[in-house]
């Protein structure tokens, strides 16, 4: 109101405003005339503005309600979060979001997914394409109000981590033979629990000792064969950190697998992580040291992490390679990032078949040139002194 009552002064300088009652009126009526074109004018804007709640429904086999909020900084630059509402409703922070001449690009780093849409003339609405991998989705995104927006789940409650110097053991653990159609592999599960899937005595060792298979020597045939899965729950309260669930393991190894061993330093082929030149572009994690390790491969090549130190990432990388990953990189503290590259037949040989390097176009690079670019490590091949867990007994594991 006050640049309009500024503007009507500027615009009768001069002038003699004669104090009666027909002159207020005229002057209320220029000024409510002048407020009401301001008021038109701001919502032409909120029309067009792309700060704002916009909610879609991807169709498929099963319907997923998505809302993508964006709000505007005092900057200009724009901040959205992600959430699909019937998948739980977990915000997801949306890693870039980019607006220019109608054109809306939002990149979803964690689930690797990306939308690009047009917004309508109207701007109501967008138009645009939903893609996570490689399968493309059509996707409308409405303006939502008041009356229509969708209502968000409460996310779960926060469980607390499990206390840091506690002892844990699996208190329950139910070990039997994988499905053998069954493909894939994991560790992990939702707090309180912890569950392996399609995993063999060889993986079990691998992660509970952060060594890889190169560095177990001994034990029978099916060491490498025999798949479990295994469900089991910790005797204490909380969320285990990774180091917690790898202790539980190899308390679970010995009880139930009769898992006895020495450790002796060989030679042994190896790659060697260190920092790339020009240091790390990887991102400082924010979550609590304590909580739970990612590192999950959404596929193969297409690997995100988060919470991870570097020698438990170069032990993970141990999942990926031929051969033990030593870390030579110096670097504290905790990361998180995203990773792709184009895997070849040297690669992820404990998950099934080796894959073969796509030929496409557009495929991303290598392992080796895409840890340099993309997150600032550096593998190298060399031979180097390594920890080897020589087996002396192992069984197969005792009853449920």
């Amino acid at each position: 109101m006050v640049d309009v009552w500024n503007a009507l002064v500027a615009g009768r300088a001069g002038s003699t405003l004669r104090p009666c009652v027909l002159g207020a009126a005229v002057l209320l009526g220029w000024s409510c005339a002048s407020v009401n074109g301001e008021l038109a004018y701001a919502q032409g804007l909120a029309k067009t503005n792309i700060d704002d709640t916009w909610q879609g429904t991807l169709h498929g086999p099963r319907d997923l309600r998505t809302v993508v909020k964006i709000v505007k900084g005092p900057d200009g630059s724009l901040k959205s979060t992600f959430y699909s509402i019937d998948q739980g409703g977990r915000p997801l922070a949306i890693k870039q979001t980019s607006f220019s001449n109608g054109e809306l690009q939002l990149n979803i780093e964690i689930i690797d997914g990306v939308f690009t849409g047009t917004l309508s003339p109207d701007g109501t609405s967008i138009k645009g394409e939903w893609k996570q991998g490689n399968t493309p989705q059509p996707l409308i995104l409405v303006r939502a109000t008041p009356a229509t927006a969708w209502a968000i789940p409460e996310p779960p409650p926060k469980v607390a981590p499990m206390a840091a110097d506690a002892d844990p053991s699996f208190e329950v653990a139910t070990i039997k033979p994988s499905d053998p159609n069954a493909r894939g592999k994991g560790f992990g599960g939702p707090p309180g629990r912890f569950r392996t899937i399609n995993t063999t005595l060889d993986d079990l060792i691998m992660f509970a000792y952060g060594v890889h298979t190169k560095q177990i020597a001994g034990g029978p045939d099916w060491l490498g064969t025999q798949k479990f899965d295994i469900e089991a729950k910790p005797d204490t309260p909380g969320q285990a950190s990774d180091k917690q669930n790898r202790l539980m393991m190899r308390k679970l190894l010995v009880a139930r697998f009769a898992l006895k061993f020495h450790e002796e330093k060989r030679d042994l082929p190896a790659f060697v992580l260190t920092v790339a030149k020009g240091g790390p572009k990887m991102e400082k994690s924010e979550d609590d040291p304590n909580a739970p390790t990612t590192f999950a491969f959404r596929q193969l090549g297409n690997l995100v992490f988060r919470n991870i130190t570097m020698p438990d990432f170069a032990s993970w990388m141990q999942t990926v390679l031929d051969r033990p990953v030593v870390d030579h990189t110096e670097l504290t503290g905790r990361y998180q990032g995203v990773l792709k590259w184009n895997p070849d037949e040297t690669q992820f040989a404990i998950f099934g078949p080796p894959p073969q390097p796509s030929t496409a176009a557009d495929a991303p690079p290598d392992l080796y040139h895409a840890i340099q670019e993309q997150i600032g490590l550096k593998l190298e091949a060399a031979k180097t002194p390594v920890e080897v867990m020589v087996l002396d007994h192992v069984e197969k594991p005792s009853e449920n």
